[in-house]
């Protein structure tokens, strides 16, 4: 239980400004939880947020992949007792607008959202909704818990383009989300799964996690590649994470007619696609899906729950993914690291 009034975070006091520094811990109305953080991962949409773009305000403590123990309990708050491990959702929705009553949460018109609208994860303590609150099986570690978000944000994708068994896959990108693709394709019942990188490293890591086939981008040709590996015509499914205009082109070209693609990486640059390869989407009718966020109804949806049975039942692997685990003292100096790429990294937990 809490004995004082403040706690560490990182805090956000403008774009590339991140600060470790003492806080008020915040107080709960009579539907909230208190979780007192274990761990929390880093995303890449916190760099771009942390170094470049800023939160919605100032100052904020970032942070949206986390997990840890309740410490205190709002006065209506039944189901949960003091010490339960447990993850945070994110997203906060309003409940009300259409796509909410729709069960599209993601969607939602007057969402707020823990570490870019309001505070998250990098610090001791959050507060967050009862209904945000997803218990977390011993088994399944702190660490493993803080990466259940992106793990779960994969998935609703790959729900959405609905791969089937037997089908061909080209995952394009092998960072986290990537990674996660690869696992949940093999899971799926894909017998082919195609990773494409510029990091051999990530794409051993692939080849371990279920990837039949690996391209080294920066070697060869990742279009005809990917053709000859799949028979000539390309894959049933072309997964994009990179965010790259060149894999977001890439994407359209290894997918074979009546083909589908999903796009989860995010565009920094324009859009470009070169009037030729555009029309390989409307001659060869490739179906394109976007997927943000990981949310379905019941809220928060079937993906967070089917993911943690999949870490209980070992056949999804996020320890692999853990490539740095640090404390949340070093959180400024981490970004300022990874935004100069003087660290290479997969996946960074902050134990907090």
């Amino acid at each position: 239980m809490i004995t004082n009034t403040t706690m560490q975070a990182a805090v956000l006091h403008a774009p590339a400004d991140l600060r470790y520094e003492r806080v008020p811990i915040p107080q709960i109305d009579e539907n909230d939880v208190l979780v007192r953080v274990k761990a929390a991962g880093i995303c890449g949409s916190d760099l771009g947020r942390v170094m470049h773009s800023g939160t919605y305000h100032f100052p904020t403590i970032p942070g949206h992949e986390f997990c840890g123990t309740i410490d205190q309990l709002g006065r209506d708050v039944d189901g949960f007792s003091i010490g339960d491990r447990v993850l945070v959702v994110p997203i906060l929705p309003c409940f009300q607008c259409a796509h909410c009553q729709s069960g599209n949460y993601g969607q939602c018109e007057n969402y707020n959202y823990l570490g870019s609208r309001t505070d998250g994860g990098f610090a001791e303590y959050v507060k967050a909704p009862v209904q945000n609150i997803i218990p977390l099986p011993d088994n399944i570690s702190f660490e493993e818990g803080a990466a259940v978000e992106p793990a779960a944000v994969t998935l609703h994708g790959m729900k959405r383009i609905k791969i089937n068994p037997g089908d061909s896959v080209c995952i394009l990108g092998c960072g986290p989300i990537g990674l996660f693709a690869i696992q949940f394709a093999r899971i799926m019942g894909a017998t082919q799964i195609i990773a494409v990188d510029l990091d051999t490293e990530r794409l051993a890591l692939a080849q371990n996690l279920g990837a039949t086939d690996t391209i080294e981008a920066s070697s060869v040709s990742v279009i005809p590649s990917v053709k000859q590996l799949s028979g000539g015509e390309g894959v049933d499914v072309t997964i994009e994470n990179a965010g790259s205009n060149i894999t977001q082109v890439q994407a359209i070209s290894c997918t074979k007619k009546h083909g589908r693609i999903l796009y989860l990486g995010t565009a920094h640059k324009d859009v470009v696609i070169p009037p030729e390869i555009f029309e390989h989407i409307v001659r060869n009718e490739i179906t394109i899906t976007g997927a943000w966020n990981s949310y379905s109804a019941p809220f928060p949806g079937k993906e967070w729950h089917a993911t943690l049975e999949y870490l209980e039942q070992k056949r999804l692997d996020v320890r692999s993914l853990i490539s740095h685990q640090l404390p949340l003292s070093d959180a400024p100096e981490v970004f300022k690291s990874l935004d100069s790429h003087q660290l290479n990294a997969i996946k960074i937990i902050f134990q907090i």
